[in-house]
């Protein structure tokens, strides 16, 4: 058995929210769920399509918020980063739900495709707070304020 060694790839510098991959998975997600499994519920009469697509949505949201938070209140933009979490989670929840309901009247492989994105994103969010965290504790200053995060408009 040959062990195959993955060449080294600098990672892209993280700009704004758009470049974290949990808020381009978590988008990609709430569109397929608008496009292709909303409108087929809704046709379906399912009770919970609005708060499904709205779950969905607020994942990415949630992102962004606490990406732009973090500066401003550290432990505010945590708090947005673990209720985007939470919402993963909803979302696995809904969908189990979907898929029990339903079963063979919509893509089920579609539907476990984005049950598994989901808790994908959910453990990426996770590794993103405590890097964030890493980060907050290697880089905080008491003597200049820098790294507080407490900043105030």
């Amino acid at each position: 058995m040959a062990y195959y060694k993955k060449p080294f790839t600098p990672k892209k510098p993280v700009r704004t929210f758009r470049d974290l991959d949990v808020y381009q998975r978590s988008i990609e997600s709430a569109v397929l769920i608008s496009k292709d499994i909303a409108p087929a519920l809704a046709g379906l009469k399912y009770a919970f399509t609005e708060r499904l697509a709205d779950c969905a949505l607020a994942v990415p949201l949630l992102i962004a918020e606490s990406h732009s938070l973090r500066f401003a209140d550290f432990g505010l933009g945590v708090g947005y980063l673990e209720k985007a979490m939470a919402a993963a989670n909803k979302m696995v929840v809904y969908l189990e739900h979907i898929k029990g309901v339903y079963g063979d009247k919509l893509d089920q492989s579609l539907i476990e495709d984005l049950i598994k994105g989901c808790i994908s994103c959910r453990i990426k969010m996770f590794h993103l707070e405590k890097s964030w965290k890493r980060f907050r504790a290697n880089y905080d200053d008491p003597g200049t304020g820098k790294g507080k995060g407490d900043f105030k408009y």
